[in-house]
């Protein structure tokens, strides 16, 4: 008997802020027009840039856009793995990112229970391209994935498939010519200290990452289409016509728009730095702020940056986001194409976002805004999630995991610290709760992130967020309390402010309910410093 279970297409992007693909199509009351068109006012807070994603755009028109999604922690693999996983960091232990020296684990631990190996047990067939990053030794393969190529050498080393082609087309990576390079450090434009921010390529845009993994992913949903199986896709024979068709889980991770931000044309000069202007919270003072925040200009070394320097890197990310998004564009074709759209739930979402700038940072650390924690999360599924939808209620990166198995009728692992999206796609959420929710037609005020700390060591946070406010726990330092609906940029810390007693209260309530109820190893003593504190 044929399987009728849903195929599902899932696209993760690498530090893509939340705001590059709000859709240009809202009212002033922050609701979605299906037809499009006008400007594109705040939302909740966010104003719009000018950033094209109409591949991204296409896909919130025709399924539902979330408007408050989270991940849980914003550095690569630990929110990687946190998807893998279903669990928050403190409980799969990947607190920091594996290929540095410091890292915590090198490898997510294979006891802990994932929903690929779930999905592949339960007869799904799972394809993997691009970026992987939760591993310095385990990869897709040791998950329930079959790899298809398209890694990079600096965070996943897994194949040459891409060298390979970059080699066979003339363009070794190696040997490429960049312009309008940006580095970090006392000298922007001085390759020999600091860290790489930005560049134009002189490439073709069929030499990049992006358009190489969003080749093999086609090439995956071709032989996907055709029946073949994960293992033929892999060997290069796809020979196994006549099979019964088996669902497909096919997963690209694009590498971007990480930094560096480097792209050719025509998304390297796509938009002007001369028209970008500075986002509010580049007005940042740090006044009442966590030291760290003013400290980290120096640590990333863009202490003597100006607008005029951040505006070039921020063109850069922009076109890196339009690129990536055109490369999207070409996988929905080819599910159209393939006749699988009707059948194919299809997800985007990123693991973190990117300050670019924001707070005049770069990259991401200890700082728990909205520019890094808040991220895109869109899903398309016919029949089931109405067009132009928003969702409203606030979710997490890793709710992700048991949404998976839902789809795919799985029986969803205790081990899972994570709320199935299904009963929102589906308009089913029912009604909100004081806490985070415990029945079936409830859903959390808030949700949970944290920080275990990179490169520079440890520094412990906690964060508890609704749609409202926003409670930033930082033990060596200042907490942060910020209402984001005076102060989306988030740029007055009103922690100790009289008129918001009641509501730091009540978010130290709502932290103190996670950390117990997700077994933070912290929720020994944090929750008393806390009733303390007031």
């Amino acid at each position: 008997m044929a399987d009728t279970r849903p195929n599902v297409l899932f696209v993760l992007t690498d530090q893509e802020r939340y705001d590059c693909s709000v859709p240009e199509s809202l009212d002033g009351s922050g609701s979605e027009s299906p037809t499009g068109g006008g400007a594109a006012p705040a939302v909740e807070g966010v104003l719009a840039p000018p950033v094209e994603t109409q591949a991204m755009d296409r896909l919130s028109r025709q399924g539902t856009r979330f408007e408050h999604a989270v991940t849980p922690i914003s550095i690569c693999s630990s929110a990687r793995a946190s998807l893998l996983t279903g669990q928050f960091p403190h409980g799969h232990g990947m607190l920091n990112n594996c290929h540095e020296d410091d890292a915590i684990l090198p490898n997510l631990s294979p006891d802990i229970p994932t929903f690929s190996e779930a999905l592949a047990d339960a007869g799904y067939d799972l394809t993997y391209t691009g970026k992987w990053h939760v591993g310095r030794d385990a990869t897709p393969e040791e998950y329930g994935f079959s790899y298809l190529g398209g890694s990079d050498k600096h965070h996943d080393d897994i194949d040459e498939a891409f060298r390979e082609y970059r080699r066979e087309r003339g363009t070794p990576v190696e040997e490429v010519d960049l312009e309008e390079k940006i580095y970090t450090g006392e000298d922007p434009r001085d390759s020999s200290e600091g860290t790489f921010v930005a560049a134009k390529s002189s490439i073709d845009v069929e030499d990049t990452r992006a358009w190489f993994i969003a080749e093999r992913t086609i090439e995956a949903l071709e032989a996907h289409a055709e029946g073949s199986r994960a293992s033929d896709l892999e060997s290069d024979s796809a020979d196994a016509a006549g099979e019964d068709r088996r669902p497909f889980f096919h997963r690209a991770d694009f590498y971007g728009p990480h930094h560096p931000y480097v792209v050719p044309e025509p998304y390297a000069s796509m938009y002007d730095p001369d028209e970008i202007e500075p986002p509010e919270s580049y007005a940042e003072t740090f006044d009442g702020k966590p030291r760290v925040h003013e400290n980290y200009l120096a640590y990333r070394g863009v202490e003597g940056f100006d607008w005029e320097l951040w505006s070039e890197a921020l063109a850069k990310y922009w076109g890196f986001v339009t690129l990536i998004d055109e490369q999207f564009g070409r996988i929905l074709a080819t599910l159209e194409n393939l006749e699988l759209a009707e059948e194919t739930v299809v997800v985007h979402a990123s693991d973190h976002g990117d300050f670019a700038g924001a707070h005049r940072q770069f990259n991401k650390g200890p700082l728990m805004y909205d520019d890094t924690y808040r991220i895109p999360l869109q899903v398309r599924w016919p029949g089931v999630t109405e067009p132009a939808s928003v969702v409203r209620e606030p979710v997490h990166l890793h709710d992700l995991a048991p949404t998976f198995l839902e789809i795919g009728d799985v029986e969803i692992p205790e081990s899972f610290d994570a709320r199935s999206l299904v009963p929102l796609l589906e308009g089913n959420g029912g009604d909100e709760s004081d806490d985070r929710g415990s029945g079936q037609n409830e859903w959390p005020e808030s949700t949970f992130s944290q920080y275990h700390g990179d490169e520079f060591g440890l520094y412990s946070q906690r964060m508890v967020r609704t749609k409202r406010h926003k409670y930033v726990y930082n033990g060596p330092d200042v907490d942060e309390l910020y209402d984001l609906a005076a102060d989306p940029a988030e740029l007055q810390n009103l922690i100790d402010h009289p008129e918001y007693a009641d509501v730091r209260r009540t978010m130290r309530d709502r932290l103190i309910a996670w950390m117990v109820e997700t077994d933070d190893p912290n929720r020994g003593w944090v929750p008393e410093a806390l009733r303390q504190a007031d």
